[in-house]
């Protein structure tokens, strides 16, 4: 793992040793067990490395391969590295020790532009070929990994995290408005639709599943993949399914333990992050190494407010899979004293802009620290599970039945679905109607549709900037088509941007990787390949893995569709002790004539009057959200504003 930066002079102009230091400097706050630079003629390249896999410790970056006349530095781990080695032609003796950035090197030697598709694993590239005095660069199909660039008229630069770019000298700092327009108007988790603009007027970032070639001024952007494009699979029994999954699955979480550190996961008491530490611990097992499981629970004054099918405190869950699957070691977390309110000024400085997930800031950060403290080099996570390992919605399936006139299949299906999970027919039946004959769910995702504009945004904002134009990035909301927006989830690149960057810039800043079986892109392409019924059997929602996990995971985890887990419930809970303060700063915010031209206030002062004394209960808040998402905004305008 690497954070990469570097330097490209177009002309017979070299590039500046001094100018390519100052971006390594700004890279020094992160850990690193290596820091090289490689500079000749108009290329600077940097790496400033920490070591996670066995073949990393010895790896040299940059690399500099005289014979092909190939200089890379990367920020990569390979998950088929195997398979690699056999293709291009590797030899045996030198398949263990190889290093990635090699591989990537020799891929390019043979593939060209085309090298980045026949990798897999998360990973963000660049490659000097100074005999075409080519600069190419690639990012991993999901967005793992990150890569900022910056262009101006007599050269080009490249870093993993933003502020390396911050100290070059042709480039001033300015925020980006259109962008954070559309971070204030797009209404889900999404920060912007045009994916290639950050918070920064002249910083870019590569898109993922993209590549880049730059050559003396002159740049080409090409998207090499899209994982939503896959060839429906048709096995003969659901014996076959369930055996293609266990074995797509296995590999990308044995693939995942590639480590000379500790492992450790995100364990909760689902099925997602169960899944995971089941087929990784008996794995790490063999290698006499325990898996670390680190799991949030509430604090212990907190009052569970959440209805009978949401379960705040999933500890039950937890200790039951680990005992079942054994060699975890858990780690129950509370995190007293930490709430989203403390935690802003740390994620603002770790994310370099505005972020929209603060809930469950505290806890994911809470993790990387105590996965630190264990030596861990791999952290497994289960995030992208519901879309893929995990996925199957019952009501969208039966409704769909429905449509086609198989209304007996449907009806006997939905009667089995409400004594799994304990709600009553006359509560699902008019859902399962409503589904079945809306337009909405038949039609298909539209990325035209329009949004009228979010109160959090100034109006005259709105209208300079245009929000009016953006496309809505379509949500989950119950009257979508479940098969579609499923779809959409992974060719809309915002998703994969967004959760990529959180994990490249917490790896970074804690020294180790965040990793995620589930949205391995060999696990995606099978999921989206496997029918829909393969995902609902007889009232079973999630039924393909309920099934594969079958002597995997106890059955009051695997079968458990009673209770969900709720992380975290107590989130406002703990920032009531600080209500007057957080209070107080939405106040001076209001007063601030900068903030003003970006922000409704009027609409916060009306929120503001409504909240000024909230219960722990009043956590999903519209507008409690909206405060917090608008303080935020304002600290990040007034840090940006103090650098300049």
């Amino acid at each position: 793992m690497s954070a990469i930066a570097g330097i490209y002079s177009f002309g017979c102009e070299s590039a500046s040793a001094e100018e390519g230091g100052k971006m390594m400097q700004a890279l020094r706050k992160y850990p690193a067990d290596r820091v090289c630079a490689w500079c000749e003629g108009s290329v600077f390249m940097g790496c400033h490395a920490q070591h996670v896999t066995p073949e990393s410790v010895h790896e040299r970056l940059p690399f500099y391969d005289e014979q092909r006349n190939l200089a890379i530095t990367a920020d990569a781990i390979l998950d088929n590295r195997s398979e690699l080695c056999e293709r291009l032609g590797v030899r045996q003796e030198r398949r263990q020790e190889i290093a990635d950035s090699e591989l990537i090197l020799l891929a390019y030697d043979k593939w060209g532009g085309e090298a980045a598709q026949y990798l897999i694993g998360d990973f963000a590239f660049v490659i000097w070929d100074a005999k075409r005095r080519r600069l190419y660069g690639a990012r991993d199909m999901t967005g793992s990994r990150t890569l900022y660039t910056y262009q101006h008229d007599s050269g080009f630069a490249f870093s993993t995290v933003v502020a390396p770019l911050l100290t070059l000298s042709s480039l001033r700092k300015e925020l980006h408005e259109p962008w954070l327009a559309e971070f204030l108007s797009i209404r889900s988790m999404q920060e912007s639709v045009d994916i290639g603009t950050t918070a920064y007027k002249h910083i870019n970032q590569l898109p993922p599943a993209h590549w880049f070639t730059m050559e003396e001024g002159k740049r080409i952007l090409h998207q090499y993949a899209c994982l939503n494009e896959v060839e429906p699979l048709r096995l003969k029994t659901r014996g076959e399914y369930i055996e293609a999954f266990r074995e797509v699955f296995s590999q990308a979480v044995t693939a995942r333990l590639r480590t000379h550190r500790a492992v450790g996961a995100a364990l909760s008491g689902g099925l997602d992050s169960g899944a995971v530490a089941s087929f990784a611990a008996p794995s790490l097992h063999l290698q006499q190494k325990p898996l670390y499981a680190y799991s949030y629970v509430p604090v212990q004054d907190f009052e569970d407010w959440t209805s009978p099918a949401l379960l705040a405190n999933e500890q039950s869950y937890i200790q039951s899979t680990a005992r079942y699957v054994g060699n975890i070691h858990e780690n129950y977390l509370d995190f007293e004293g930490k709430s989203p309110f403390s935690e802003i000024d740390i994620w603002l400085e770790l994310m370099e802009a505005p972020y929209k997930y603060f809930e469950n800031s505290f806890w994911i950060r809470g993790f990387y620290e105590k996965a630190q403290e264990h030596n861990v080099g791999v952290l497994l996570t289960g995030a992208r599970g519901n879309f893929t390992v995990s996925w199957g919605p019952a009501l969208d399936y039966y409704a769909r039945q429905f449509r086609r006139l198989h209304w007996l299949q449907s009806f006997q299906g939905l009667w089995s679905y409400s004594r799994l999970t304990g709600s009553r027919m006359s509560r699902l039946l008019p859902v399962l109607l409503k589904k079945a004959t809306s337009l909405d769910s038949r039609a298909s995702l539209s990325r035209s549709q329009r949004s009228p504009v979010p109160s959090l945004i100034h109006p005259e904002f709105a209208k300079r900037m245009h929000v009016e134009d953006v496309p809505v990035l379509s949500g989950t909301g119950w009257m979508k088509n479940a098969d579609q927006t499923r779809k959409e989830k992974f060719s809309n690149l915002a998703i994969a941007n967004k959760n990529g960057v959180v994990a490249t810039k917490l790896s970074l800043r804690y020294g180790l990787w965040e990793r995620d079986p589930t949205g391995d892109s060999r696990v995606i392409r099978f999921c989206l390949s496997v029918p829909f019924e393969q995902y609902v059997q007889n009232g079973r929602d999630r039924a393909l893995i309920r099934t594969a996990m079958k002597d995997h995971l106890p059955d009051d985890v695997r079968l458990n569709q009673r209770v969900r887990g709720v992380q975290p419930a107590d989130w406002l809970h703990r920032m009531i002790p600080c209500w007057d303060t957080f209070m107080g700063e939405l106040q001076m915010m209001c007063h601030d004539l900068r903030t003003a031209e970006y922000l409704n206030v009027e609409f916060i002062k009306t929120a503001m009057s409504k909240l000024r004394h909230p219960g722990p209960e009043q956590a999903s808040d519209p507008n409690i959200r909206l405060l917090m998402h608008s303080l935020i905004v304002y600290r990040f305008l007034c840090g940006f504003n103090d650098s300049i």
